[in-house]
């Protein structure tokens, strides 16, 4: 399994793959949105607050040419069938969404009929594989929200039938975009290491890491790059600690956080200087990104990244289940 993962990450990338919330009482229900053909936003899942924190940043009637024009004009509800709390939720998000001019449809076809692009925001990495291929087979340029998949073999899946159909196609925790990582290398040279730390709350259906810990990680890699080698886990009821040694023996580590207090951050060491990152700015930075990859169908870092931190989270609950011994990718 690990030679496969190694060898399916080194051969993965390819050109084509290239908020608060308003209260109830405050809502008012919104015409029917009309937009340009070409604009227009079909979001699937309705089982998250991402879905309303979107759509309200995306169809704010002030928000100018921000997010050139897109915004979200027809959902699909159907989410998660097994995560009980998020699946009760489903009922009031949908309305919410309706209240804000979404038009709610019946099925997946009816969806892909009246969007241009898609966004996946089911919750339940595990039923991101069945959403996900009508939608890829449709030609539907895709976003999925995290987590990617719920397991390895899903993800490899969900990318090799992007490419088949060659649908654009990515996916990304809004904390890769947290405030500094874009210029990291500016501030630091080499990235020699980094120690990251994030919630780590679990959900019995997902591998422990997949659920929340995933923001954590995915900043671990947008600092680090692609190339780990193996990776160790040290669980404890409150505390996840995971090392990753990547292929030129520079180490990354994890800090998941459950007990006391916990926030988003890492601290990054190079070869100029050591820099803290600290400041999270929210769901609208992703939301830039999104919009300029449903324009330029350009996915914003390679897809083989995204397979190594599945692997990584993968290995990590390996880890785990083995007495915390090192797992080779």
């Amino acid at each position: 399994m690990n030679n496969n993962r190694r060898s399916f990450i080194k051969k993965a990338a390819f050109a084509t793959l290239g908020m608060n919330l308003l209260s109830r009482n405050m809502m008012a229900a919104k015409s029917a949105i009309t937009v340009p053909a070409g604009k227009r936003i079909g979001m699937v899942g309705l089982d998250t607050g991402h879905c309303m924190a979107f759509t309200q940043s995306l169809n704010a009637t002030d928000v100018g040419n921000k997010y050139r024009g897109y915004q979200v004009t027809a959902a699909y509800p159907k989410g998660t069938e097994f995560i009980q709390e998020w699946k009760d939720r489903i009922p009031q998000i949908t309305k919410e969404m309706k209240e804000q001019g979404v038009e709610i449809v019946d099925s997946m076809d009816e969806l892909l009929n009246k969007v241009d692009v898609v966004m996946l925001t089911c919750i339940d990495g595990n039923k991101h594989l069945e959403l996900a291929t009508p939608i890829i087979k449709a030609r539907k340029t895709l976003f999925i929200d995290k987590p990617f998949a719920a397991s390895y073999k899903d993800a490899v899946a969900i990318v090799e039938l992007a490419k088949q159909y060659q649908t654009p196609m990515f996916s990304s925790s809004s904390l890769r975009y947290m405030d500094g990582i874009d210029t990291i290398t500016e501030s630091v040279g080499k990235v020699n290491g980094a120690d990251v730390f994030s919630p780590a709350y679990l959900e019995p259906s997902h591998p422990d890491l997949f659920w929340y810990g995933i923001h954590g990680v995915e900043i671990l890699f947008a600092v680090m790059g692609a190339g780990c080698k193996s990776v160790k886990r040290t669980y404890t009821q409150d505390t996840d600690y995971v090392v990753g040694v990547w292929n030129d023996n520079r180490i990354g580590t994890y800090r998941g956080i459950r007990n006391g207090h916990n926030g988003y951050g890492a601290t990054v060491f190079g070869e100029k200087a050591i820099r803290v990152l600290d400041k999270y700015g929210g769901y609208n930075p992703l939301l830039v990104k999104i919009i300029e990859f449903y324009d330029t169908k350009t996915i914003p870092f390679p897809v083989e990244q995204t397979l190594e931190i599945i692997a990584f989270m993968e290995a990590a609950e390996e880890s785990k289940n083995k007495g915390g011994i090192a797992i080779g990718m």
